[in-house]
């Protein structure tokens, strides 16, 4: 009801929406190269949205390549009718993400790509991914615990760039960095939300 009455008078919907992935298997390390490299992108954009949407819609393609290493899923979010309010929502989320296990990186800290290949390797990795957009987008507002939708969600992901369409645009994954490994207690631990697919 309170929707409806919203778009009756024209104000401008918010949305606020968290999707967490998780890939598993021997194969999924090189993923975290993809992820360290567009969070460096990231940090030198400094907020420059144009940029920012950019590194999703790249990693919303590699995500998608590596479809065949999903394991489980799961996402959140709200509707807003202030910006303030899906500020403060968004705020909210990146501090959650960033203090889940292993979802911060020191970037003052060797990178680890130069470590001799004794490092172990992951077989797990989380990627967490919150966007605020301007609209309705019914791909990314429903239920994404099957691949089927969750493919839908990141081709919309990458739609709401192209379209100028998102007004916000955070990236977090665990582990954050080569060498650090994600185990399946941790797994369980620090991202009991996500549903098998």
């Amino acid at each position: 009801m309170r929707d409806t009455f919203n778009r009756m008078v024209g104000r401008t919907r918010y949305v606020v929406c968290r999707l967490f992935i998780h890939l598993g298997g021997s194969d999924v390390a090189p993923i975290l190269g993809v992820l360290n490299r567009a969070a460096r992108e990231a940090i030198d954009a400094d907020g420059d949205l144009q940029v920012l949407g950019e590194v999703l819609v790249d990693l919303s393609e590699t995500l998608l390549r590596y479809d065949e290493y999903w394991m489980s899923a799961a996402n959140e979010g709200d509707v807003f009718w202030s910006e303030g309010e899906a500020g403060d929502y968004v705020n909210e989320l990146f501090t959650d993400s960033a203090e889940r296990y292993g979802a911060d990186i020191d970037w003052d800290s060797p990178s680890g790509f130069d470590q001799p290949l004794s490092v172990p390797v992951t077989r797990n990795v989380v990627v967490m991914i919150t966007v605020a957009y301007i609209g309705e987008v019914p791909d990314l507002e429903t239920d994404l615990a099957n691949i089927g939708a969750l493919k839908a969600a990141f081709r919309a992901l990458i739609n709401l760039h192209q379209n100028n369409k998102l007004k916000a645009i955070q990236v977090h994954f665990s582990p954050a960095q080569l060498g650090d490994e994600l185990t399946s207690d941790q797994l369980l631990q620090y991202y009991p939300e996500l549903i098998p697919l």
